[in-house]
């Protein structure tokens, strides 16, 4: 009778796990297969012709220009990885601890700053960092000369923009792990005589590596593949692998190269996510063999 019952339930957990399967296969694996195929093709007179060849291929891989914009987008994204976590980290802390009796009314408004549209905050960005724009005209009114601040239409503009879009995503994953956190543990750490800065480090930290790792995860993926910042903030001037790829699709009607490139990023995506994913294991072993 046992026996039977646990047949059943796994009968059961696998057909509930059926329209997960149903809808990955739909939306994500048949894509990405005709995504592949396309690849393969060719254009003629801005015409798709399935010709079966490796001429798209050899040509991604033998231009120094695509990989260089790769190599390029993957920076950018390792960057905005890094400084949407250390700025998170304190904000996350502090909204939960220093500012906990504002923390809903702050997370209030970063979740409505969240679902403003980007389009607008992008350009907002532009209109505060123009030469005339309102940085730069205070900065005039008190004392600095004019134009002092002369970063929009730079990779400089494009990664503020990227770390002021992302950074939510960081927050909220950081601060949901800190939640969950025993306040006891940091308690037993300040009664044992460390600082509240070494609690943090050794305590807080720790404990909110799950978090950390979500959020950076989550903001890597998502800055492989933006453009808006790239092409408004940065003035179009050093493209990233996103806009490499819509050109590809829209403006040079090349459909075949578009589909390799995205190939291309997503393979460079998934190796990069593997080897974080490998070093988090290897850091959670050493800690349990300890």
């Amino acid at each position: 009778m046992a026996e039977i019952q646990k047949s059943w339930r796994d009968g059961a957990l696998r057909l509930s796990t059926l329209p997960l399967l149903l809808l990955m296969g739909l939306f994500f694996v048949i894509p990405l297969i005709m995504t592949a195929l396309l690849s393969f093709q060719g254009t003629q007179y801005y015409r798709l012709v399935w010709t079966w060849d490796l001429k798209v291929w050899t040509d991604v891989f033998s231009q120094v220009h695509y990989w260089t914009i790769m190599w390029r987008t993957l920076m950018m994204a390792l960057v905005c990885t890094v400084l949407c976590t250390i700025l998170a980290i304190p904000i996350a802390y502090g909204m939960l601890h220093r500012l906990s009796r504002w923390s809903d009314h702050i997370t209030l408004l970063m979740v409505f700053a969240f679902l403003t549209d980007a389009v607008l905050k992008t350009f907002g960005w532009v209109l505060f960092l123009d030469r005339s724009g309102v940085l730069n005209g205070t900065l005039e009114a008190i004392g600095f000369p004019p134009a002092a601040v002369n970063v929009l239409f730079t990779p400089n503009a494009t990664m503020i923009g990227m770390v002021y879009n992302l950074l939510p995503y960081t927050i909220f994953t950081i601060a949901l792990s800190m939640a969950r956190i025993d306040g006891d543990l940091v308690l037993a750490a300040r009664d044992a005589g460390a600082s509240r800065l070494r609690a943090f480090i050794e305590v807080t930290l720790p404990l909110a590596k799950p978090g950390i790792w979500a959020g950076a995860v989550l903001v890597f993926v998502l800055s492989l593949g933006v453009f808006l910042e790239p092409k408004v903030m940065g003035g179009g001037t050093s493209p990233l692998a996103a806009e490499l790829i819509r050109q590809s699709f829209e403006t040079r009607v090349n459909w075949p190269l578009g589909a390799a490139l995205t190939l291309v990023l997503i393979v460079i995506g998934a190796a990069a996510l593997t080897v974080a994913g490998a070093v988090a294991l290897w850091q959670a072993r050493r800690v349990v063999n300890d």
